[in-house]
């Protein structure tokens, strides 16, 4: 059998077993905080579904003890006797198993098959291989078998409730194969001049490809990086139903959509290496920008959502993906990228602003991307001040933009708009020490214990000193051993799990990091990076972290944690170098 492969060995609960553009993933997750006691092959298409059951079994036919192992290119089970199978992904829409010693049966999820959901399963003469055939996925799952013996099949054809799939016998003398792959309707059937072991090497090489593109910085000093980038390349999926461009998911977990500023943080991290797939990551949510230049809220395979939107942190991450690029983005990808950003930030100046109002507004927290962030307790129609700044930094690409593409009259525009938010902003929501949220229905004002009043300090370099210090003098309070808490750990709202009422959150983190070096406090930056780098090289790359203990939350394989990760390592190497 195999050796495992090189690269990181993870944990299938925490980290889904995947390959670079596939929609389905091996994971005992099979729903929203849903651990199931057997892997399934779980599909991301119409939403997060898990298809099939995968049940490992010793000679005598029964459920068998195992061990599981995960590297990049290589899921292993490993019986208390010796036996083992393989899976591998031979292509993103195939994986290959194989087994000695050990069984395995290979079964529909779900146990119900009506007329608008389940799956059906048959044996299909054409092709020479069994079919699972999903109503959620909308997918066909065929599974030809290449050696070995089929012990049994349960459920072909059967209507109403039924298990349904077939068993592949312990063979002690010698070996079974399998293919199992996701399809539409049919194709030929299957073949392949690959063996199993050149199908490992191969997917064990694209990883190792990637890791050397993503990272080529990476050392001793940055143990996480190699992890940081599978979980990346584990979460792009191909071109697929409303996804119209390669697409790294936020997980193939429950989380498997792309929210319109996620994206922005794999772009980022992407942007050295793979500067297509990063161009990709920022452009995605603009394949779908509305007549009024809004951006969706999100964006997956079967459906895109308006009802909210996400902040306007665009110019920030495209200026930052400009200097990141090996080429520089040429005249008619600038000419398009301009139109976009100024289509949005014309939304905001014109659809969030009241009637007579200088600053824009949100309507709800999740238009923040801090959904229940303590900011908008007493309100949720509200001007903040992170907003504005957003806002104030787009304005600035925008000029820089314009100037580059030789719209001198524009750019003045845009630079004296940025000039005229930011004064309303810091005179009408600065209180001296710190900044205030203001009901736009009320005018009432307060302030809160939430990070998210402090988050104006992106504004680095364009900030007054006085007023850069003093909120980095905010930040610091909100530093624990593990990096920045979303809500002060004094407050009352303060919640271990609170979402954003106290976890640490990497957008956050990149965001104040970069602000405060900008601002000049980069004493204060470097301790946050090395604080967030540590808490992802103990804990992983969850959604979200316990302030207090680091322990990861939620969502546990998040795309942008990892790149922001990938984002501070890279910066701290080469600062160190």
């Amino acid at each position: 059998m195999t050796a495992a492969p090189s690269g990181p060995a993870f944990s299938v609960h925490d980290i889904p077993f995947s390959t670079h553009g596939s929609w389905f993933d091996l994971s005992p997750v099979v729903a929203e905080k849903t651990y199931a006691d057997d892997l399934h092959l779980v599909s991301h298409q119409n939403g997060m579904h898990a298809v099939l059951r995968l049940v490992p079994l010793d000679p005598a036919g029964d459920r068998a003890e195992t061990g599981l192992r995960a590297t990049p290119g290589l899921l292993t089970w490993t019986g208390e006797d010796g036996g083992r199978v393989d899976l591998a992904y031979e292509t993103p829409d195939t994986v290959r198993l194989r087994g000695s010693g050990l069984g395995m049966t290979v079964t529909a999820a779900a146990p119900t098959l009506t007329p608008f959901s389940g799956t059906y399963f048959f044996h299909d003469p054409a092709a020479g291989a069994h079919v699972f055939t999903s109503y959620e996925t909308g997918r066909r799952y065929r599974v030809t078998v290449l050696s070995g013996t089929v012990a049994d099949t349960a459920g072909a054809q059967a209507l109403g409730s039924a298990e349904r799939g077939l068993t592949l016998a312990a063979e002690a003398d010698g070996s079974w194969e399998i293919a199992v792959e996701e399809l539409d309707t049919a194709r030929p059937r299957f073949t392949s001049s690959a063996t199993f072991d050149e199908v490992v090497e191969a997917a064990r090489r694209s990883f190792t490809e990637f890791v050397d593109t993503v990272a080529p910085w990476r050392s001793s000093a940055t143990p996480a990086a190699e992890l940081a980038a599978y979980v990346l390349w584990s979460a792009t999926v191909r071109p697929a139903g409303l996804v119209g461009r390669p697409a790294v998911l936020m997980s193939k977990h429950w989380m498997d959509k792309v929210w319109s500023w996620d994206h922005c943080f794999n772009a980022l991290a992407l942007a050295a290496g793979c500067p297509d797939l990063a161009l990709d990551q920022f452009a995605l949510p603009f394949d779908h920008q509305d007549d009024t230049g809004a951006l969706p809220d999100s964006v997956t395979h079967s459906e895109v959502l308006h009802n909210f939107v996400k902040p306007p942190i665009h110019g920030w991450t495209f200026g930052h993906l400009r200097r990141r690029l090996p080429t520089p983005p040429g005249r008619a990808e600038l000419t398009d990228t301009y139109d976009k950003l100024a289509r949005w930030t014309d939304f905001w100046l014109t659809e969030r602003r009241a009637p007579g109002a200088e600053l824009a507004h949100y309507q709800h927290g999740n238009d923040s991307g801090w959904d229940n962030a303590t900011t908008f307790d007493p309100e949720r129609v509200v001007a903040t001040a992170d907003l504005s700044a957003f806002i104030v930094l787009q304005l600035h690409e925008l000029a820089d933009l314009a100037r580059e593409l030789e719209r001198p009259d524009e750019a003045g525009r845009w630079t004296r708009t940025a000039d005229e938010i930011q004064s309303a902003l810091l005179a009408q929501l600065w209180r001296g020490d710190r900044f205030v949220a203001r009901g736009v229905a009320t005018g009432d004002t307060w302030s809160s214990s939430s990070l998210l009043d402090l988050m104006p300090i992106v504004l680095g370099e364009h900030l007054p000193g006085e007023i850069g210090s003093a909120l980095a003098d905010h930040i610091k309070a909100h530093l624990t051993p593990y990096g920045l808490a979303t809500e002060l750990t004094t407050s009352p709202h303060y919640l271990a799990d609170g979402y954003w009422r106290g976890p640490i959150w990497a957008p956050a983190t990149v965001l104040v990091e970069d602000g405060l070096r900008r601002a000049g406090h980069h004493r204060l930056a470097d301790d946050i990076s090395a604080r967030f780098r540590a808490l992802c090289e103990a804990h992983g790359f969850a959604e979200n972290f316990d302030a207090l203990t680091g322990t990861g939350l939620r969502d546990r394989a998040y795309t942008w944690t990892a790149s922001s990760y990938l984002i501070l390592a890279e910066a701290h190497t080469r600062r160190a170098g």
